[in-house]
């Protein structure tokens, strides 16, 4: 989950871009009863917030605790899809679900404009070991006035994160508002239907195995990245 200053942009409804996902996405992860759900929040560097864990609450919890540019107030999409994957690598090694089995979400508003990683090199290393990317971009949508005032997001890199999700597999979802957010979430969950015997690494822990994985993307800072170049 992007937590990046701009976030904090009152465009999609009254609340802040990051309090609606708290908000839309909080109650996904209520839903995924029997998955396990992994937290990474990033910025100018990526954290794991919460490891793989079918404690939801607590990943929920995390959630609702996150604040704009904790992790800094840039958006580090490679170093974010870096870390998760090798929280998924580490994850497997010791006896936890395959990669191929695993699903990423990533929601962003932004473009990559920091980290070490460039995010397609990310992209395809989450494609060679079967990960596929969800991709998501909030914020309203960029509009110009009749004075040349520009209005709404202009900073999200809508073909970036097409590509992302297209190498892995995955989707792209575009959300402006609460509702198509919302929209955005339950065509996930048609996508990958809540399994009592799945584990989701989810973009976002503990610490136990089950057969599926869903990341909701999130980070670890881009240092820490290095010491283990995949």
């Amino acid at each position: 989950i992007d937590c990046s200053g701009s976030m904090a942009t009152h465009d999609m409804g009254g609340a802040s871009r990051l309090e609606i996902v708290q908000v839309v996405a909080g109650h996904f992860i209520d839903q995924r009863q029997g998955d396990q759900i992994g937290l990474i929040l990033f910025g100018t560097r990526p954290y794991l917030q919460a490891p793989l864990t079918s404690d939801i609450r607590t990943v929920h919890q995390f959630l609702e605790e996150a604040v704009v540019g904790i992790a800094g107030p840039q958006t580090a999409i490679g170093d974010a899809i870096g870390l998760a994957i090798k929280q998924l690598r580490e994850r497997e090694r010791t006896g936890g679900a395959p990669m191929h089995q695993s699903v990423l979400i990533l929601l962003t508003d932004g473009g990559n404009d920091a980290g070490v990683m460039p995010p397609l090199e990310a992209a395809r290393l989450a494609a060679q070991t079967g990960l596929r990317i969800f991709t998501i971009g909030v914020g309203a949508d960029a509009e110009q006035s009749l004075f040349g005032y520009t209005s709404g997001n202009t900073d999200l890199d809508i073909g970036l994160l097409k590509k992302i999700a297209s190498i892995t597999g995955g989707e792209f979802f575009r959300a402006t508002n609460p509702e198509a957010l919302q929209a955005v979430y339950r065509r996930i969950n048609r996508l990958e239907p809540t399994v009592g015997n799945k584990q989701w690494l989810r973009p976002a822990a503990e610490w136990f195995t089950w057969p599926l994985a869903l990341a909701l993307i999130l980070s670890v800072p881009a240092a820490w990245l290095l010491t283990e170049r995949f």
